[in-house]
């Protein structure tokens, strides 16, 4: 299935016209004529089947001809909250990565020795979209604003709440603290780590400090395994 994406369609949309760049890989690249029909998502759980009715590679129009919601396929809401890394191709494969698994919420977070300050979310965005159309998710992730780590933790989150870092005390694994179908924050710190101070904050704010095996991980690589363990733990 080659699935769109397109946030401003809805149960209430007749028609919708496809931008320059997207019209001109439907009818260039794509080759699809009138009446053709197309398969567009617009990330909030729904799947509809649209008609080609002017094939033009400038502006394509289409009319929407029935829709269906798509169940999320997975039972649990996972938010990760990771601070960039200092290579971009790093961080977006996790964010490519992540998308495919399952992931609901992620949120670049600024720390006292994170190397990348500064967060291109419209490249990061184009990356979760793309992925999201690649596995046949109907579901978009929701990117949040970067945001300080010290203003991070004066948000109330519902769920559990976990930090993984690197400092020799005590920590459990993450399969072993994990209750399925619930809701799950977990921090995920720059390459030099959290803090000492910054992991003292956490703890103080009842955050699960946690393991994720005995290796080293790079950040993209921690940020991965968590959702991974996440999504296996709630099979």
């Amino acid at each position: 299935m080659q699935l769109f994406y397109n946030s401003e369609i809805s149960t209430e949309t007749t028609q919708i016209t496809f931008d320059k760049i997207e019209s001109k890989h439907i009818v260039r690249v794509l080759r699809k004529k009138e009446n053709d029909i197309l398969k567009i998502t617009n990330g909030r759980g729904f799947l509809f089947d649209v008609k080609i009715i002017v094939p033009s590679d400038k502006k394509c129009l289409a009319e929407i001809i029935s829709f269906e919601k798509k169940p999320k396929p997975w039972n649990y809401y996972l938010h990760i909250a990771i601070a960039p890394t200092k290579l971009n191709d790093r961080i977006e494969w996790f964010l490519e990565k992540a998308t495919e698994i399952g992931v609901d919420e992620i949120t670049p977070i600024i720390c006292s020795n994170s190397e990348r300050r500064v967060v291109k979310l419209e490249r990061f965005e184009k990356i979760i979209q793309s992925a999201m159309k690649q596995s046949l998710k109907f579901t978009l992730p929701k990117l949040n604003e970067p945001v300080k780590l010290n203003d991070f933790l004066k948000q109330d989150l519902d769920g559990q709440v976990c930090i993984a870092h690197c400092e020799e005390q005590e920590k459990k694994l993450l399969q072993s603290v994990l209750k399925p179908s619930e809701k799950t924050t977990i921090l995920i710190g720059p390459e030099g780590d959290f803090s000492s101070e910054e992991i003292k904050k956490c703890l103080a704010k009842n955050y699960i400090p946690i393991s994720l095996g005995e290796s080293r991980l790079r950040t993209e690589t921690a940020a991965l395994v968590a959702v991974n363990t996440v999504s296996f733990i709630n099979q």
